[in-house]
């Protein structure tokens, strides 16, 4: 297994300890925030998933640069990032940071798009992500940690950054998934 398969592993071994994090009682304190706490527990897991996201384009950085990009990788990177931001956004709702409609329609599309590449691993090929779920990730990642520290550093002001910017991820997310199915239908097209 080379070092990016190898990283990509690594952000789906955080996910349980971000996990923990999140959803265990810890009583660390809170930080004052403007009208709102944010409690240790939650800094902790929102770093911990920032540094688990990032490590999404450091893989894909390295299986470029050295010519790495494997087929096990372009089934792992997306799975990943599917399983990493599903938690997420499954904890924000746990936690009441986030509408569980919003998080049910983003994960809808995650399992639709998932049981198309299953469809197309079962004829023989891999659906690598495209441009448009890369930049659906990324801005589910900055909606996800800006949920996760409370709205940080615009708590202050009371600007709700976090929930505008997880509306955004909603509309791109919904788009992108339509964008994936039109350009690749014919693979449930002509699937036996």
């Amino acid at each position: 297994m080379n070092l990016p398969n190898k990283i990509t592993l690594s952000r789906i071994f955080l996910i349980p300890v971000f996990i923990i994090l999140m959803s265990v009682p810890f009583n660390w304190g809170a930080l004052e925030m403007g009208d709102r706490d944010l409690p240790v527990a939650h800094l902790a897991g929102a770093l911990l998933f920032i540094i688990a996201s990032t490590t999404d384009w450091i893989d894909g950085y390295i299986a470029r640069k050295y010519n790495l990009v494997t087929n096990l990788g372009k089934f792992l990177d997306p799975l990943a990032d599917k399983l990493l931001v599903s938690a997420a956004l499954i904890l924000l709702v746990e936690i009441g940071l986030a509408p569980a409609w919003i998080v049910i329609l983003i994960i809808s599309r995650e399992f639709a798009v998932t049981g198309l590449r299953l469809v197309a691993a079962g004829e023989g090929s891999v659906l690598a992500a495209s441009q448009m779920g890369k930049l659906k990730t990324w801005i589910q990642i900055v909606a996800i940690s800006l949920l996760l520290l409370h709205n940080w550093p615009l708590a202050f002001i009371g600007f709700p950054l976090g929930t505008i910017a997880l509306y955004l991820a909603l509309i791109i997310t919904v788009y992108s998934g339509y964008d994936y199915f039109k350009k690749n239908w014919h693979v449930m097209r002509d699937s036996k």
